[in-house]
């Protein structure tokens, strides 16, 4: 029996369409009533008798009809504490229909009276009904959201609703939207005070109530004077530096900021305040982002097997996550970090279910495991990103950073060539231009093997390529990769590396050390006030180097155009500040000197080198320096000995091969 009455009992938004029916008939029966007696000067008794009869005997369907029209239109169904401009449209729709109904309903009742004189009813009854009508129907719906925004800007006025005051800045499409959802977005807790545009236009006027007080130089004044504690920053189509110096201004008020990501929401028309994100330390750099051509890309990238060695890492997994978005025909992972792999792998499988993805293990210090994988998996495109990084630790093992990524690179360039890979990319770094340190010489090592691959494969002396095999160095022309290079005739493999500054949240990267001192209470440790570094984020980095392999011809060094470099020390006070702490005050920073192989400055490019255009304006070409190639690869093969063999001064060797390397030490 609880069974059979639990079955019919009813919702809550049911009881209510209920009342809103009982209203709306009583509403139906009164309104033109109302119309006829306001016509006869609100008196019952001067109403004729014909007029009297035609509305009792038309009323009842009249009524029927209206209540069929609502229910259609939805106006039973709709959660009216938010209704908006649909629930408005829908009620002046429903008006329309019974009025006309009306209109014509009531002339033909009046005509079929029997004996009446009467051709229609007063001109009155025809205005005033629908307006009274349609005026009881709209308030009693929207009545309810009134009353609840006037309680809660009444709770907010007298203290006793939420206690956040939002400054908002940006006047704009973005920021009336996120103006309108703050007074009942519940996760805000707070109410817009004032707005910030630089449009003089809109200053001393108000958007909803709320005053827009003056442009960005005001920001600071107004926060003191409205008591701001947080800002909301809804200015999408600003470019890079107008955000940066926004946000710089914003920073330094002590206010919890929050920033609109980007244009895409207010193309869909949905902003909200839980759209507003955490400013991060990117959002300060003030560099406009990379932008790519991905149909290119993705014409380039489609149907292909793409390789990508050290795929664990920073720079690596989100090279595996852009192209396993671009519909390869296989995408093989490589990596000598089985954790790093590990994770990489779960996520694609994951989120591309039907990909067809390998991950192998292995280092590329191991000729034949590198060999064995190109022979049976047949790479078309190599994206090189294997690599040791850290400086101050190569700087400690320098023989280690040859092995790696020297000879590595030189091992996986000859694998790719002898098995007709068609592009290889080499993941380099700004840290290759006139390096101080064994980490950067390694890089501009790699560089010069990419050039000396491409000089010969352009010369058609391909099979004059030394093979390192192991720890070994033979000559060339002999081996088994040598006879396959020979025998499988015109050789196209293009080699090209993408050089560009550090990534921001890559491991080694200065954001995650600054971050845990941060959480630790402090210090924050900088290595000199004056240092400064280029910056990017890993999807620009990403984009930039899927994009080299789409313009690569053979031997070019493709550098990024990564905007003014940013003051370490700037990064760091940005940083605590952005954490809600103030630098040297509730969080130390401390000057603890340079490391070792460590610059003040980085540089994208070597003087010599020029720049030549591509058809992306932030992506340039760097014109090769010359050297001796078959000098170089002599050399190299030395190098290669010495550093097997754990002896020599590798530093010297080094800095015989690459004329712009200056250690300290040599």
């Amino acid at each position: 029996m609880s069974g059979k009455k639990n079955r019919f009992r009813l919702e809550h938004w049911q009881v209510v369409a209920l009342y809103l029916l009982v209203y709306d008939i009583l509403v139906v029966y009164l309104a033109y009533f109302l119309a006829l007696w306001i016509r006869f000067d609100c008196r019952f008794n001067q109403i004729p008798g014909g007029y009297l009869a035609a509305y009792l005997k038309f009323i009842p369907f009249y009524m029927v009809f209206c209540v069929l029209v609502f229910w259609r239109l939805r106006l039973y169904q709709s959660i009216w504490r938010f209704a908006s401009f649909s629930e408005l449209n829908r009620v002046i729709l429903s008006s329309v229909i019974t009025t006309v109904f009306h209109i014509v309903g009531i002339t033909l009742t009046v005509w079929s009276m029997p004996g009446g004189s009467y051709h229609r009813m007063p001109l009155s009854y025809y205005c005033f009904g629908p307006v009274i009508q349609f005026f009881l129907i709209l308030g009693v719906r929207f009545s309810y959201r009134y009353i609840l925004i006037q309680i809660r800007y009444r709770s907010k006025k007298t203290g006793d609703g939420p206690k956040n005051r939002i400054m908002l800045i940006g006047a704009g499409s973005a920021g009336r939207m996120i103006l309108r959802d703050v007074g009942h977005a519940r996760e805000t807790e707070g109410k817009v005070v004032c707005i910030i545009d630089d449009n003089p236009n809109k200053w001393r006027r108000y958007i909803e109530g709320v005053p827009v007080v003056g442009g960005r130089e005001d920001i600071i004044q107004n926060v003191k004077k409205y008591r701001v504690n947080k800002i909301y920053v809804a200015i999408p189509s600003a470019t890079g530096a107008q955000k940066q110096e926004i946000l710089n201004i914003c920073n330094n008020t002590g206010c919890e900021l929050k920033s609109l990501p980007g244009m895409y929401q207010l193309i869909n028309g949905d902003v909200t305040a839980s759209d507003m994100k955490e400013v991060a330390v990117e959002d300060l750099l003030g560099r406009e982002p990379v932008k790519v051509d991905l149909a290119e890309i993705f014409q380039y990238l489609e149907g292909k097997t793409i390789l990508v060695t050290g795929g664990g890492g920073s720079i690596g997994s989100e090279l595996c996550r852009q192209i396993a978005g671009h519909s390869p025909k296989r995408l093989l992972i490589f990596d000598a970090y089985e954790n790093n792999a590990y994770d990489i792998q779960q996520e694609l499988k994951k989120k591309h279910p039907d990909l067809d993805l390998i991950v192998l293990m292995g280092s590329v210090r191991n000729s034949r495991r590198l060999n064995d994988i190109f022979a049976k998996y047949r790479p078309d495109v190599v994206y090189h990103a294997a690599a040791f990084k850290h400086v101050p630790l190569m700087e400690d093992s320098p023989r280690e950073a040859i092995k790696n990524n020297v000879m590595g690179t030189y091992k996986t360039a000859y694998a790719a060539m002898s098995n007709g890979c068609q592009r290889f990319v080499l993941i380099s770094t700004d840290k290759a231009v006139n390096p101080t340190n064994i980490m950067g010489a390694s890089k501009r090592l790699c560089e010069m093997i990419i050039q000396s691959f491409a000089h010969k494969i352009a010369e058609g002396k391909e099979d004059e390529l030394p093979v390192l095999r192991g720890c070994r160095y033979n000559e060339a022309g002999s081996g088994e990769e040598a006879r396959r290079v020979k025998g499988q005739g015109d050789v196209r493999t293009r080699f090209v590396a993408v050089r560009f500054g550090n990534v921001l949240g890559s491991n080694g990267s200065v954001i995650p050390l600054f971050r845990k001192q941060i959480a630790e209470g402090g210090p924050v440790t900088v290595t000199h006030p004056d240092i400064i570094r280029y910056f990017m984020t890993i999807p620009e980095a990403v984009s930039l180097v899927l994009q080299a392999g789409v313009y690569a011809e053979g031997g070019e060094i493709f550098v990024l155009d990564m905007g003014d470099p940013v003051k370490i020390d700037t990064l760091a006070r940005d940083m605590i500040k952005l954490s809600g702490y103030r630098p040297d005050v509730d969080i130390k920073i401390e000057y603890v000197g340079l490391r070792p192989g460590e610059k003040l400055y980085e540089e994208k490019l070597m003087a010599e080198e020029g720049m030549r255009k591509t058809p992306n304006h932030l992506i340039h070409i760097g014109s090769p320096i010359p050297f001796d190639v078959d000098c170089f690869l002599e050399q190299l093969g030395q190098l290669m000995v010495a550093s097997y063999a754990e002896e020599g001064d590798i530093r010297r060797l080094v800095a015989e091969m690459v004329d712009t390397y200056h250690p300290a030490d040599v």
